[in-house]
């Protein structure tokens, strides 16, 4: 994997909220999954190293309105959302991010009422852009849905994206390696979090 510039490289972290990979989760499988395999704990180190040393860090969050407005309702996946018993209202403990990654004030949360691409329609195009953002690191999840979606979305707009293979997470696990394989491969760099914090975490030191 080549160097990345932390002048124009950013780290997003993709639905790693409570609702979705925390404790009291609304999807329980998706949530072992992301803290068993050490996924949590792997962006977590991402996130604060990438911030040591001068990445800047976004966090997508997916939520919605209590009474529902604006969401969307046209594929199996929303009508099955509406009926699980934690549901990911705004303002609420679900749309908080997970531990242990922590949110610091110089980071930039992105929430979505709609959609299943924190790219698609909100403004997470536009930060980047002002940001002169040019590589993005996406972690989160999931590999199933919202993980491909935001690479797609993020390479048809310009720019170049790296997935660390073992920060993200889906079920069943098998999914996720498939994923990287005859997907992800094709259009994004594919990294682990060591190779990424090889990199971050000498700039931390330097800086300091």
């Amino acid at each position: 994997m080549p160097d990345l510039d932390p002048a124009t490289t950013a780290l997003l972290t993709v639905e790693c909220q409570n609702g979705v990979v925390g404790e009291e989760s609304a999807l329980p499988e998706l949530a072992k999954e992301a803290r068993d395999s050490g996924m949590l704990g792997r962006v977590a180190a991402l996130v604060d190293a990438a911030r040591g040393a001068g990445v800047q860090v976004l966090h997508a969050v997916a939520e919605r309105r209590p009474d529902g407005l604006g969401a969307n309702t046209n594929a199996r996946l929303f009508r099955a959302a509406e009926k699980l018993p934690v549901r990911q209202l705004s303002g609420s403990r679900a749309v908080e991010i997970a531990a242990p990654i922590v949110v610091a004030g110089q980071d930039l949360v992105v929430r979505r009422l709609h959609g299943l691409s924190p790219m698609a329609g909100t403004d997470l195009d536009p930060l980047l852009r002002n940001l002169g953002i040019r590589t993005l690191v996406v972690t989160g999840v999931s590999s199933n849905i919202a993980v491909p979606n935001t690479v797609f979305d993020a390479v048809n707009l310009g720019y170049r994206v790296v997935v660390p293979a073992d920060a993200i997470a889906g079920v069943p696990a098998s999914c996720t390696a498939e994923v990287i394989r005859n997907s992800l491969a094709l259009v994004a760099s594919i990294t682990t979090a060591g190779e990424l914090l090889a990199q971050w975490v000498p700039l931390r030191r330097a800086s300091a």
